[in-house]
Protein backbone atom coordinates (compact mmCIF):
# COMPACT_ATOMS: atom_id res chain seq x y z
CA UNK A 1 0.00 0.00 0.00
CA UNK A 2 1.55 3.35 -0.98
CA UNK A 3 2.41 6.10 1.70
CA UNK A 4 -0.43 8.69 1.53
CA UNK A 5 1.19 12.60 1.30
CA UNK A 6 -1.00 14.89 2.99
CA UNK A 7 -0.74 18.51 0.63
CA UNK A 8 -2.36 21.86 1.92
CA UNK A 9 -3.40 23.90 -1.05
CA UNK A 10 -5.22 27.10 -0.20
CA UNK A 11 -7.09 28.66 -3.75
CA UNK A 12 -7.43 32.56 -3.77
CA UNK A 13 -8.86 35.30 -6.00
CA UNK A 14 -11.13 38.10 -5.90
CA UNK A 15 -14.50 37.71 -5.68
CA UNK A 16 -16.71 35.24 -8.49
CA UNK A 17 -13.97 34.03 -10.14
CA UNK A 18 -14.70 30.91 -9.82
CA UNK A 19 -12.93 29.33 -6.33
CA UNK A 20 -15.61 27.51 -5.06
CA UNK A 21 -17.30 26.18 -8.60
CA UNK A 22 -13.29 24.99 -9.56
CA UNK A 23 -13.16 23.02 -6.06
CA UNK A 24 -16.71 21.65 -6.16
CA UNK A 25 -16.10 20.52 -9.91
CA UNK A 26 -12.71 18.91 -8.77
CA UNK A 27 -13.70 16.51 -5.62
CA UNK A 28 -18.24 15.96 -6.52
CA UNK A 29 -17.47 16.30 -10.47
CA UNK A 30 -20.31 18.80 -10.94
CA UNK A 31 -20.92 22.63 -11.87
CA UNK A 32 -23.00 24.42 -9.44
CA UNK A 33 -25.05 27.12 -10.90
CA UNK A 34 -26.04 29.14 -7.64
CA UNK A 35 -24.43 29.03 -4.29
CA UNK A 36 -23.79 31.81 -1.40
CA UNK A 37 -20.37 33.56 -1.29
CA UNK A 38 -18.05 31.34 0.19
CA UNK A 39 -16.20 32.17 3.76
CA UNK A 40 -14.55 29.64 4.17
CA UNK A 41 -15.00 26.21 2.69
CA UNK A 42 -12.27 22.58 2.93
CA UNK A 43 -12.57 20.00 0.54
CA UNK A 44 -10.83 16.73 0.85
CA UNK A 45 -9.57 14.32 -2.11
CA UNK A 46 -7.80 11.23 -2.42
CA UNK A 47 -5.58 11.38 -5.34
CA UNK A 48 -3.58 9.05 -7.09
CA UNK A 49 -0.56 10.14 -9.45
CA UNK A 50 1.22 7.06 -10.59
CA UNK A 51 2.33 4.95 -7.14
CA UNK A 52 1.68 7.83 -4.78
CA UNK A 53 -1.39 8.92 -3.28
CA UNK A 54 -1.97 11.99 -1.96
CA UNK A 55 -4.76 13.66 0.54
CA UNK A 56 -5.39 16.90 -0.96
CA UNK A 57 -6.68 19.44 1.44
CA UNK A 58 -8.03 22.29 -0.48
CA UNK A 59 -9.36 25.24 1.54
CA UNK A 60 -11.60 27.70 -0.56
CA UNK A 61 -11.02 31.32 0.38
CA UNK A 62 -13.71 34.50 0.41
CA UNK A 63 -12.86 36.76 -2.27
CA UNK A 64 -9.85 38.87 -1.93
CA UNK A 65 -9.09 42.28 -3.38
CA UNK A 66 -5.83 44.13 -3.41
CA UNK A 67 -6.66 45.78 0.01
CA UNK A 68 -6.87 42.24 2.05
CA UNK A 69 -4.91 41.07 4.63
CA UNK A 70 -3.89 37.55 4.29
CA UNK A 71 -4.03 35.30 7.57
CA UNK A 72 -1.20 33.09 8.92
CA UNK A 73 -3.39 30.28 8.35
CA UNK A 74 -3.04 31.10 4.24
CA UNK A 75 1.21 30.75 5.04
CA UNK A 76 1.82 28.46 7.38
CA UNK A 77 1.27 25.09 6.93
CA UNK A 78 0.36 25.45 3.35
CA UNK A 79 2.02 23.51 0.63
CA UNK A 80 1.05 25.38 -2.45
CA UNK A 81 -1.82 28.10 -3.83
CA UNK A 82 -4.01 27.78 -7.07
CA UNK A 83 -4.44 31.98 -7.94
CA UNK A 84 -7.71 32.27 -9.59
CA UNK A 85 -8.80 35.46 -11.87
CA UNK A 86 -11.53 35.47 -14.58
CA UNK A 87 -10.63 35.97 -18.01
CA UNK A 88 -13.58 38.07 -18.10
CA UNK A 89 -12.74 40.86 -15.57
CA UNK A 90 -9.23 42.68 -15.81
CA UNK A 91 -9.64 43.55 -12.75
CA UNK A 92 -9.40 39.96 -10.83
CA UNK A 93 -6.17 39.72 -12.90
CA UNK A 94 -4.96 42.45 -10.85
CA UNK A 95 -5.53 41.56 -7.85
CA UNK A 96 -4.14 38.35 -8.44
CA UNK A 97 -0.59 40.14 -8.86
CA UNK A 98 -1.36 41.92 -5.24
CA UNK A 99 -1.91 38.82 -3.91
CA UNK A 100 0.95 37.01 -5.15
CA UNK A 101 3.62 39.73 -3.54
CA UNK A 102 1.47 39.62 -0.32
CA UNK A 103 2.21 35.57 -0.64
CA UNK A 104 5.83 36.17 -1.62
CA UNK A 105 6.08 38.48 1.22
CA UNK A 106 4.62 36.50 3.45
CA UNK A 107 6.63 33.07 2.82
CA UNK A 108 10.10 35.17 2.58
CA UNK A 109 10.63 32.16 -0.15
CA UNK A 110 11.78 33.13 -3.65
CA UNK A 111 9.84 30.19 -5.37
CA UNK A 112 5.83 29.08 -4.10
CA UNK A 113 4.22 26.33 -5.32
CA UNK A 114 1.77 28.19 -7.53
CA UNK A 115 -0.92 27.46 -10.54
CA UNK A 116 -2.44 30.65 -12.32
CA UNK A 117 -5.73 29.93 -13.14
CA UNK A 118 -7.62 31.64 -15.91
CA UNK A 119 -10.98 30.59 -15.02
CA UNK A 120 -14.38 31.07 -17.38
CA UNK A 121 -12.33 30.53 -20.58
CA UNK A 122 -16.19 29.13 -21.92
CA UNK A 123 -17.02 33.10 -21.72
CA UNK A 124 -14.52 33.98 -24.39
CA UNK A 125 -16.95 36.93 -26.07
CA UNK A 126 -16.67 38.53 -22.67
CA UNK A 127 -12.73 38.45 -22.24
CA UNK A 128 -10.57 41.53 -20.94
CA UNK A 129 -7.64 38.99 -20.07
CA UNK A 130 -5.76 37.04 -23.04
CA UNK A 131 -4.11 34.11 -22.28
CA UNK A 132 -0.97 35.47 -23.12
CA UNK A 133 -1.11 38.07 -20.60
CA UNK A 134 -1.59 35.07 -18.01
CA UNK A 135 1.34 33.11 -19.66
CA UNK A 136 3.51 36.07 -19.20
CA UNK A 137 2.69 36.82 -15.64
CA UNK A 138 2.77 32.74 -14.38
CA UNK A 139 6.43 32.84 -16.45
CA UNK A 140 7.80 35.51 -14.42
CA UNK A 141 6.92 33.99 -11.12
CA UNK A 142 8.32 30.69 -12.35
CA UNK A 143 4.69 29.09 -11.70
CA UNK A 144 2.10 27.14 -14.10
CA UNK A 145 -0.38 28.57 -16.36
CA UNK A 146 -3.64 27.15 -17.35
CA UNK A 147 -7.01 28.69 -18.47
CA UNK A 148 -10.22 26.63 -17.59
CA UNK A 149 -13.86 26.02 -17.51
CA UNK A 150 -15.30 24.98 -14.16
CA UNK A 151 -18.65 24.98 -15.66
CA UNK A 152 -17.55 22.96 -18.92
CA UNK A 153 -15.14 21.25 -16.45
CA UNK A 154 -12.27 22.02 -18.94
CA UNK A 155 -9.22 21.31 -16.90
CA UNK A 156 -9.96 21.21 -14.00
CA UNK A 157 -8.53 17.82 -12.94
CA UNK A 158 -5.19 19.07 -14.49
CA UNK A 159 -4.88 21.76 -12.26
CA UNK A 160 -5.40 20.43 -8.88
CA UNK A 161 -2.80 17.59 -10.59
CA UNK A 162 -0.26 20.35 -11.79
CA UNK A 163 -0.68 21.83 -8.17
CA UNK A 164 0.69 18.57 -6.75
CA UNK A 165 3.94 18.60 -9.11
CA UNK A 166 4.11 22.15 -8.64
CA UNK A 167 4.83 21.23 -5.09
CA UNK A 168 7.32 18.22 -5.56
CA UNK A 169 9.27 20.62 -8.07
CA UNK A 170 9.50 23.61 -5.65
CA UNK A 171 10.49 21.49 -2.57
CA UNK A 172 13.22 19.33 -4.98
CA UNK A 173 14.51 22.46 -6.30
CA UNK A 174 15.73 23.91 -2.49
CA UNK A 175 17.80 21.25 -2.03
CA UNK A 176 19.67 20.95 -5.12
CA UNK A 177 20.39 25.08 -5.57
CA UNK A 178 21.26 25.53 -2.22
CA UNK A 179 24.38 22.89 -1.27
CA UNK A 180 27.36 24.00 0.64
CA UNK A 181 30.52 23.18 -0.61
CA UNK A 182 34.16 22.82 0.82
CA UNK A 183 37.21 23.59 -0.30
Amino acid sequence: MPLVRYRKVVILGYRSVGKTSLAHQFVEGEFLEGYDPTVENTYSKIVTLGKDEFHLQLVDTAGQDEYSILPYSFIIGVHGYVLVYSVTSLHSFQVIESLYQKLHEGHGKTRLPVVLVGNKADLSPDREVQAVEGKKLAESWGATFMESSARENQLTQGIFTKIIHEIARVENSYGQERRCHLM
